[in-house]
């Protein structure tokens, strides 16, 4: 009786896993869900889930015929209704096929840097379980804007009891310049300054009344960092992305922002190859540092 309740646990979080990252490879997924046991046994799982409906896979036709597998609509519908994954609502587009193949690239890396930092909280015995990576968290700027990173971290340092670290995640893989990629920042910026207009018809602040936040502080008590993942291009082209962060960083005009906001960049293969942990990280208005993105200053 005690293997069919783990059984059923493993298929929940495989499940809840797929909705919320939207995308995993096989071995991504092992990793994520069930590192201790062998590979065959998230294979079986990953196959007894999917002939129950809940999740589907397409072949990737690079070599090796890398397996993508993903949720099915009514994955979503029987995941999105457990409380772990309450707000939790992904696009249409993740549950179709064509999309899926095309946004593989894209997808598969925003899970490879999830797991570089799940994989190095396990090692340092900290807090980060595979659901505290959030992609794509809506934050409105006000004006019908958005920010919407490619995840939200949540990461527990020291474990149980330690200090809670939030981080927003942008990973980029060269597709697009670089200019694109450091207007990102000014759009933190914007976020970070941030406060709602009332409805109009609503009565003015009256004398004592605190005064109006800014919309992030009724989720977080503090901005969270702003990590840039950078991918897709060599050394030179990594120096030339963290320039155009350093020089739009340098003409941000919010002061708060860049006092209060820590904003790292790092290479993926430097996080994969030696931890998040480590001294891989640049601060984008001081490039020239390296420091590691749970102890920046």
């Amino acid at each position: 009786m005690a293997s069919d309740v783990d059984a059923g646990s493993g298929d929940r979080l495989a499940l809840a896993v797929l909705v919320q990252y939207r995308m995993a490879t096989t071995e991504q997924m092992h990793l994520a869900i069930a590192p201790r046991v062998r590979i065959e046994q998230t294979r079986r799982r990953l196959a007894k889930l999917r002939s129950e409906g809940l999740i589907d896979r397409i072949t990737l036709p690079q070599a090796g015929r890398t397996r993508v597998w993903f949720a099915t609509p009514y994955g979503v519908q029987v995941a999105c209704q457990w409380p772990e994954l309450r707000g939790v609502r992904p696009p249409k587009t993740a549950s179709d096929r064509t999309a899926v193949r095309l946004r593989a690239g894209h997808g598969l890396t925003v899970t490879e840097t999830a797991l570089a930092f799940l994989q190095d909280a396990r090692r340092r015995g900290e807090l980060c379980r595979p659901l505290d990576w959030i992609p794509e968290v809506y934050h409105t700027v006000g004006g019908g804007e958005a920010v919407i990173p490619d995840a939200l971290l949540y990461y527990r340092r020291g474990g149980d009891g330690g200090s809670m670290l939030r981080a927003f995640v942008e990973v980029d893989r060269a597709t697009m310049g670089p200019e694109r990629l450091a207007a990102k920042l000014p759009a933190y910026a914007r976020l970070h300054a941030h406060i709602p207009t009332p409805p109009p018809g609503q009565r003015r602040q009256a004398f004592g009344q605190e005064p109006p936040q800014e919309e992030w502080r009724r989720r977080y008590p503090l901005f969270p960092r702003v990590l840039f993942v950078l991918d897709g291009t060599g050394p030179a082209g990594i120096e030339t992305r963290i320039d155009a962060l350093h020089a739009t960083a340098r003409g941000l005009s919010q002061i708060a922002f860049r006092r209060d906001v820590i904003v790292l960049a790092a290479a993926l293969v430097d996080l994969l190859r030696d931890g998040p942990a480590a001294p891989v990280w640049r601060p984008v208005d001081a490039p020239d540092q390296r420091v590691s993105w749970m102890h920046p200053r």
